[in-house]
């Protein structure tokens, strides 16, 4: 098990108050891993419940900053709860809307619609010859509202608005960034203070401030010189309506994040960073927190003599 606290989520607060009157209820955290990105999912939001969340990407790098060095939450890879889809707007702009905490891909109906479809090219749902879902007119005017396929909507912040910073921002919301500022960014590995100005970057970690605490935290380790960050919008049809999700590398604790020695220099088993091209088919692992009543649990029991 991981131990997440995050500031973002107003269910921490609830459980803190809790907590303060001497409830034994407490956040737990477990992670979740599937060969199939859906199963993964559909067992961690299970867990979750109505009063719990899955990880998006700002709340694993909040658990790691926070985290020590030889926690798990340091030393393996991560499926995020969070997704950035590329779509249209009405005046004819690309541009990438991000979503954390839950957005098109939500379900693991939603996502299972994708793997099944057709693969015809011309089929509007499916996946890209890139190995992104793709997704429909509908869902991706929507997206750019808030307005998402269970009935939630979300507030959704202009990328400049977002970088200035928003107070108490929601566990689960969205941030449109201009598709061309996205795509100029250097896929590959990179030097800290230029990822800590990145938009891609800003946008993944919650906000400037939480990704250079992330930043920083991951550059002490080892005395890093580079990180990874990829993307993939210099090899993308960006008029195919598509979503992706991120994915957080970690396997082998820091070691190699500047890309030596890892063959391709990406993969589960590689320290690439902080990955936004993966394949939307294939192996994830999450993390769910939720409310846990710690007084019936075996977890922290002695049964030493």
């Amino acid at each position: 098990m991981v131990a997440v606290g995050v500031a973002v989520n107003p269910i921490l607060s609830r459980m803190a108050s809790a907590a303060q009157g001497g409830s034994s209820v407490r956040m737990q955290a477990r992670m979740f891993f599937e060969p199939h990105i859906p199963s993964a999912l559909r067992r961690a939001l299970q867990y979750a419940g109505d009063d719990g969340f899955v990880a998006s990407m700002p709340q694993l790098l909040h658990a790691r900053t926070h985290a020590p060095y030889d926690n798990i939450i340091w030393n393996t890879w991560f499926t995020a709860n969070s997704e950035e889809s590329v779509v249209r707007t009405a005046q004819g702009n690309h541009v990438v809307v991000a979503v954390h905490g839950g957005g098109i891909l939500a379900s693991p109906e939603r996502m299972e619609r994708s793997l099944h479809a057709d693969l015809d090219r011309h089929n509007p749902e499916g996946i890209t010859g890139q190995t992104a879902m793709k997704i429909s007119a509908e869902e991706a005017r929507n997206v750019l509202e808030g307005r998402l396929p269970d009935g939630t909507r979300i507030p959704v912040y202009p990328f400049e608005e977002f970088r200035r910073g928003i107070g108490d921002l929601p566990g689960r919301y969205g941030v449109i960034l201009d598709f061309e500022l996205a795509r100029q960014a250097k896929r590959g590995y990179e030097r800290f203070e230029v990822l800590k100005i990145e938009p891609n970057m800003i946008v993944r970690a919650g906000g400037v401030e939480p990704l250079a605490r992330y930043l920083d935290r991951f550059q002490a380790r080892h005395d890093t010189k580079l990180m990874g960050n990829w993307h993939p919008y210099n090899r993308i049809d960006p008029d195919q309506p598509q979503v992706r999700i991120p994915f957080l590398a970690g396997n082998r604790g820091g070691v190699g994040s500047e890309g030596n020695d890892q063959g391709l220099g990406w993969g589960y088993d590689a320290e690439y960073g902080m990955g936004g091209d993966a394949s939307t088919v294939g192996m994830a692992r999450y993390v769910a927190v939720a409310p846990r009543n710690v007084a019936t649990s075996l977890r922290d029991l002695d049964f030493e003599l």
